[in-house]
């Protein structure tokens, strides 16, 4: 077996994932965030020759760690259309499902990607390069509304709404075209730790243009069909809002907190038993092999 890349992706998580998904040798298997292949290639060294495992990855660069192993389908698409393409590959249920929801160290370290704060490049950040919007897009067309919206809901920025306001009034002098560009436009604006500032804008229209919550949100909805009884779900968030979104759907079936639900409605039937009352977080080893999983949570739940 071949492809999988360490230094594309350190594996967060990793031995608590598998624990968590609570492995069966010749069962099926989805890895949703393939990346370079770390937790993939660990589930496969779980399964004997009847297990079977599919990757899906949306970032064409991941493709190249694919591992060469006949148990192992890699799906070139986003993980929002799992049920679709397991479909087309003759699969209705599986055992295990796992998703690392964070962007990888290969895409922060790419400089012409656009991810990172640290390297002037094309404000781009699409993890699909075949889709058309890019960060400088957003900055150059959204209003100020949307702006405010994406930085205060994705980034916490402390001045979300001064921010954006801000940036419809530069962008008429400024094309945002390039990192270096945009974060010179806005230094002025900067609210404490730069580094950490320009992390939190950076994270607000890379979730923006990739429409993560809403990916997470499809994916989600399909998983108590996708699994079969006893299966298991492992979820490894970075952010605050994925993570109350997967506590959430894990706990009742919906998005929604529980005291606001419609009295008058009749709750939906619970699917999943919820494995992890508290997230799962890195210890303090992992932390110093691979600062980049600090703020990473696992939640897991099994298929009633």
């Amino acid at each position: 077996m071949t492809g999988s890349s360490p230094a594309y992706h350190i594996p967060v998580l990793l031995s608590e994932a598998m624990d968590g998904l609570n492995i069966r040798a010749n069962g099926i298997y989805v890895d949703c965030t393939f990346g370079g292949g770390g937790h993939s290639a660990e589930i496969l060294s779980h399964l004997n020759k009847d297990g079977r495992l599919y990757a899906f990855d949306q970032d064409a660069d991941a493709k190249r760690n694919a591992l060469s192993d006949e148990r192992f389908h890699f799906i070139p698409h986003n993980f929002r259309h799992l049920q679709r393409f397991l479909r087309l590959n003759n699969i209705s249920c599986v055992d295990g499902i796992l998703a690392d929801l964070g962007v990888s160290s290969h895409q922060f370290d790419e400089a012409d990607r656009g991810f990172s704060t640290r390297m002037n490049a094309a404000l781009d950040m699409r993890m699909d390069e075949r889709q058309v919007l890019t960060a400088a897009e957003i900055l150059r067309t959204y209003s100020e509304k949307d702006l405010h919206r994406i930085f205060e809901q994705y980034g916490e920025v402390t001045n979300s709404k001064t921010l954006a306001r801000s940036i419809v009034s530069l962008r008429r002098i400024t094309a945002f075209g390039t990192v270096s560009e945009f974060k010179q436009s806005v230094a002025p604006l900067v609210k404490g730790n730069p580094n950490r500032w320009f992390a939190q804008v950076f994270q607000a229209l890379r979730i923006e243009v990739n429409d993560e919550i809403g990916a997470l949100r499809e994916m989600l909805k399909q998983i108590p069909a996708l699994l079969r009884p006893a299966g298991r779900i492992a979820i490894i968030s970075f952010h605050s809002l994925e993570d109350r979104m997967v506590k959430q759907f894990f706990r009742n079936g919906t998005f929604e907190e529980q005291d606001n639900l419609n009295p008058y409605e009749t709750s939906p039937p619970k699917t999943l038993q919820v494995i992890t009352k508290k997230p799962i977080t890195p210890s303090e080893k992992e932390l110093q092999q691979n600062p980049r999983a600090r703020s990473a949570k696992l939640r897991i739940a099994e298929k009633i």
